[in-house]
């Protein structure tokens, strides 16, 4: 029983690294959500951080503020959606399609 208790920390252990290198993996990586045919466009990390925002100079007109910042907003979200995504994906081929409470 002892033994068996024993392989059993080290493959948690080994499992906790390996989830820590994956999550490490994620963060560094960057999705670009796009709104308005990539009239603007927004660039988050695996850490659900936003990093940039471009907007195209076309798509900016004073008389329709609204319109801009409804686009921003949208790229935003999809930049958000894609990360969250990505993360799943990741962490789905971690734990071989367990069913994981949080995961």
């Amino acid at each position: 029983m002892g033994m068996n208790m024993n392989r059993m920390m080290k493959q948690a252990q080994k499992m906790q690294r390996e989830m820590a290198r994956i999550q490490q993996e994620i963060e560094a990586k960057t999705v670009t959500g796009t709104a308005g045919g990539g009239a603007v466009s927004v660039t988050a990390n695996g850490k659900l951080e936003l990093l940039a925002v471009e907007i195209q100079p076309e798509v900016v007109d004073p008389d329709d503020v609204e319109m801009l910042q409804d686009l921003v907003l949208a790229a935003a979200n999809e930049a958000i959606r894609q990360a969250q995504d990505m993360m799943a994906q990741a962490m789905a081929r971690f734990t071989g399609g367990l069913k994981l409470p949080g995961f």
